[in-house]
């Protein structure tokens, strides 16, 4: 009985030390945006259709799991025109790939709320590492997980033909997201 309450009492008393986990994603509270220079001046875009997965624990960070699934097909640049040249071939292909994922590998504390975040993205059938630092907010029984990095284009092939030139729209995007869970127990 006295060790029944003494762990009671240290999960009670110690934040992340109680069994929340963060499954349940929220779409309606999550976003992912992008950021690209053409013709030198800044485009903001995000994607509309997304799904994810998630499993967070803060006391066991090493343990979490997340994969995205981007339905490419729902990009939006503000420009319906744009929006139309960017399913093509020649950028996105969505009738080859319709989709990009991300699965992470690998996640470690930096600290205050802060995780390093690494794992496959892939694009176009193009697979490649990146890397992102993630800051966790916990709210309630919600929390959010912000990120962001950057990557080529080039390194997905996206912009082939008089496209792979950068001198119209340039190699680097920004990528930035909030991908919003809710935990199935309730945080101490």
């Amino acid at each position: 009985m006295k060790k029944f309450l003494a762990g009671f009492m240290l999960t009670a008393l110690l934040p992340g030390a109680g069994a929340v986990e963060y499954t349940s994603v929220q779409p309606e509270k999550s976003q992912i945006t992008f950021v690209f220079k053409q013709m030198n001046v800044p485009v903001d875009g995000r994607f509309r259709k997304f799904n994810s997965t998630l499993a967070f624990n803060p006391a066991k960070p090493e343990t979490a799991k997340v994969s995205l699934n981007i339905e490419m097909a729902s990009i939006d640049t503000g420009s319906k025109e744009a929006d139309e040249e960017a399913v093509g071939k020649q950028w996105f292909n969505v009738k080859g790939f319709p989709s990009a994922s991300f699965v992470s590998g690998r996640v470690r504390s930096l600290g205050n709320n802060r995780y390093e975040v690494g794992g496959t993205l892939t694009i176009k059938g193009k697979a490649r590492e990146v890397t992102t630092a993630v800051t966790y907010k916990p709210e309630g029984n919600t929390a959010a997980f912000d990120g962001g990095f950057s990557l080529k284009r080039a390194d997905y092939a996206i912009g082939e033909g008089p496209w792979a030139d950068f001198d119209t729209v340039g190699n680097e995007v920004l990528i930035k997201f909030r991908i919003t869970a809710a935990s199935n127990t309730p945080r101490k």
